[in-house]
């Protein structure tokens, strides 16, 4: 299985559609815990309405977010902090059911891990990617 992860950081809606229509991706998996943004066009709803009219499926799975102490620890450049944080969270019940979820849906169709970071090095994207979908293909794309 192929998986995508994307930050829409430093970018606009338009081109983090263009970026999900050249990598082919047919699904968004939105993994923030709290899909509000300041950013015009990255909250949920317009968020999913724009990527409907462009054909591609939107999922909101909240219990694959980053707590506070894991987006503070982010913001900071704290890794350490953000992995220790993160792996909490990943062994919450909720979190476990909509891991598998998430697997479920990436191998339905092509699919995107969706954040705010640019930089998935410093997302939980690909923590997630890493502990939850180990055996496939990650591919990091950039809008």
């Amino acid at each position: 299985m192929k998986l995508f992860t994307i930050g829409y950081e430093g970018a606009t809606q338009d081109e983090l559609v263009a970026a999900l229509q050249a990598a082919r991706v047919g699904r968004v998996i939105d993994v923030r815990a709290v899909p509000l943004s300041r950013k015009p066009g990255f909250s949920k709803n317009v968020l999913a309405a724009g990527l409907r009219e462009a054909g591609i499926d939107y999922v909101h799975l909240k219990a694959l977010g980053t707590p506070p102490e894991g987006r503070e620890a982010a913001r900071k450049g704290d890794r350490v902090t953000l992995e220790r944080v993160y792996a909490g969270q990943l062994e919450l019940p909720d979190a476990r059911a909509q891991a598998a979820e998430m697997l479920e849906l990436a191998a339905e169709k092509p699919s995107a891990l969706l954040c705010f970071e640019r930089d998935p090095a410093m997302c939980h994207r690909t923590l997630l990617a890493a502990a939850v979908a180990g055996d496939a293909e990650i591919v990091d794309l950039f809008a």
